[in-house]
């Protein structure tokens, strides 16, 4: 048992009579979480382009993702102890979750040595040599000061083959063990508990997705993760997984799915009984001016909305969405003006957020897969 299981808290409230989707409260040290959730992506302590009083009063996040890689570079985790964690170098006093950094480690193909020990790779600010090791992720996180933690693995493609997804998995298994056994022996450094996830991998591979599942499942952690999906593998195989794994992951923890994904992509992972969820999606495409609508998808850089004055969204889960007119913010990304980054981000993060409270909301009143079936046309809609 994780010796912080007394802190973190998980209460399963309500599971839909036609589905697998769920909701329940998480609470931490610094927080309550209703789940379905979506976290916003604050790579480097940041959400990009948005403040955080934004974040709370008007996009209405309760938690946010922090990576491991980034803030292990810059500012450094000795600069963070200083501080005395993330939470207060930040700001931010609400929950906060940290990537382990594997996928950041493993995406620098050309850069990195993987072996027993660990992961060897090179930084893409200035080229310097780091060891990631499962003990090193542990204490680097410690350092960060998350509520959740995560442990140290292998993101395979969606592509690989079977023999290359079993040998990864297996690497992964045996660096989880190393994970625990520091995370125990460790302990908080900032007054306050922390819980460790373990990841689920298997690639899209039924028996290796088990059997990671089973392996998670028997740690008997506070809430577990499901990793390496959405990355490059067929929508219906990540879909197929997410079963997989649920029908063995514990229903007493919450479930979270990492770096996914679209719209449809939530509703469909909630409706097989996820309940976290955390992407760049919404900011990284605001950024380049494609906003998430109740009406579907607009690109707002194209000429058709040169000269609309109407809202960006009647009826909208942002104020900014009544404050502006599609024309205006049209100009300002034609511009290149700041602004419009931000507005972006803040409509998106806003409807991704309306998107888990709505289906939360529809749970609770046992019409979620009907509610569902009547918006996903309308979502995946290009205006």
């Amino acid at each position: 048992m994780c010796r912080n299981s007394k802190d973190m808290h998980f209460t399963l409230q309500h599971t839909d009579l036609l589905s697998q989707a769920r909701t329940g409260v998480i609470e931490t040290a610094h927080g309550t979480i209703e789940t379905p959730i979506f976290m916003p992506v604050g790579t480097q302590g940041a959400v990009k382009a948005v403040h955080f009083t934004e974040l709370k009063d008007d996009i209405q996040a309760q938690i946010i993702l922090g990576n491991t890689y980034h803030l292990y570079l810059r500012p450094g985790i000795e600069l963070l102890e200083q501080a005395g964690g993330l939470h207060r170098f930040n700001g931010w006093d609400k929950p906060i979750l940290t990537d382990s950094g594997g996928f950041q480690v493993f995406s620098l193909s050309e850069n990195r040595k993987l072996k027993e020990e660990g992961a060897e790779f090179r930084s893409h600010i200035d080229g310097s040599k780091h060891l990631f090791t499962p003990e090193k992720v542990m204490d680097i996180q410690r350092s960060i000061g998350a509520d959740i933690i995560m442990a140290f693995d292998e993101c395979t493609p969606g592509n690989a083959g079977y023999d290359y997804a079993k040998k990864s998995l297996a690497l992964t298994e045996r660096w989880l063990d190393r994970c625990l056994k520091r995370f125990r022996e460790s302990g908080p450094k900032y007054g306050y508990e922390q819980s460790l996830f373990p990841i689920v991998q298997g690639c899209v591979y039924t028996d290796l997705r088990r059997q990671a599942a089973e392996n998670v499942a028997a740690k008997k952690a506070d809430g577990n993760a499901i990793g390496g999906l959405a990355v490059g593998e067929p929508v219906e195989k990540m879909y197929e997984m997410i079963e997989v794994v649920n029908a063995i992951l514990p229903k007493d923890k919450p479930r979270y799915l990492m770096g996914v994904g679209t719209p449809a992509n939530l509703l469909e992972a909630i409706e097989r009984g996820v309940d976290m969820f955390d992407c760049i999606m919404p900011t990284r495409n605001g950024r380049n001016g494609q906003l998430f609508t109740k009406q579907g998808i607009m690109n707002m850089r194209n000429k058709q909305w040169e000269a609309d004055f109407s809202p960006v969204e009647a009826g909208g889960a942002s104020a900014v969405d009544t404050l502006y007119s599609k024309a205006y913010l049209h100009h300002l990304f034609k511009t290149s003006e700041i602004l419009a980054l931000q507005i972006a981000s803040i409509h998106n993060l806003a409807f991704y957020l309306w998107l888990v409270k709505t289906a939360r909301q529809h749970i609770l009143a046992n019409d979620f897969t009907t509610w569902k079936a009547s918006v996903l046309p309308q979502f995946q809609n290009r205006i």
